[in-house]
């Protein structure tokens, strides 16, 4: 399937749940992240102990697929995905990567357009949100469970 619901590389990772597989061809990167609330905290309570251990908040593990798009994924400590983001020449599989969430998506979707939204895919509901678009070669979008952000990150960290 192809288009701004899916296309034809698959990535099988699910938002709410476990990373993706990594698939045949394709490169990964982990970093830690933590959210600028928390580094500020953090720094103030290591200048106040001098103490030089830091925990991060949140991991982000990117890969890139063989057609050059890249996922980018926001995994709790625990974890499990929250958040994830994609930019890139080709859409990647959106059922699979919001998982159970897709059907969710795609109904938020249809009723955007059937109210005469066009554009861009964007679904913002208290549980999903979905941000989703581009053109031929150049997509991108993210994707986040609002009540699963760890507290204090900010959605703007999610790239």
């Amino acid at each position: 399937m192809t288009g701004i619901l899916g296309s034809a590389q698959p990535a099988s990772a699910a938002l709410g749940g476990a990373p993706m597989t990594t698939p045949s061809g394709a490169s990964v990167n982990t970093t830690s992240g933590q959210s600028a609330a928390s580094a500020v905290a953090r720094q103030a309570v290591q200048s106040a102990t001098a103490s030089s251990s830091t925990s991060a908040t949140y991991t982000v593990r990117e890969t890139t697929l063989t057609n050059g798009t890249a996922v980018r994924e926001y995994l709790t400590q625990a974890g499990t995905v929250f958040a994830v983001a994609w930019s890139g020449p080709q859409m990647p599989d959106l059922s699979s990567l919001l998982g159970s969430y897709f059907p969710q998506y795609v109904a938020g979707v249809q009723a955007s357009r059937a109210n005469g939204v066009r554009g861009p895919g964007a679904v913002e509901n208290s549980g999903l949100v979905v941000h989703s678009g581009g053109h031929m070669g150049a997509f991108s979008g993210q994707a986040w469970l609002p009540q699963a952000l760890p507290a204090g990150f900010s959605t703007s960290d999610i790239q």
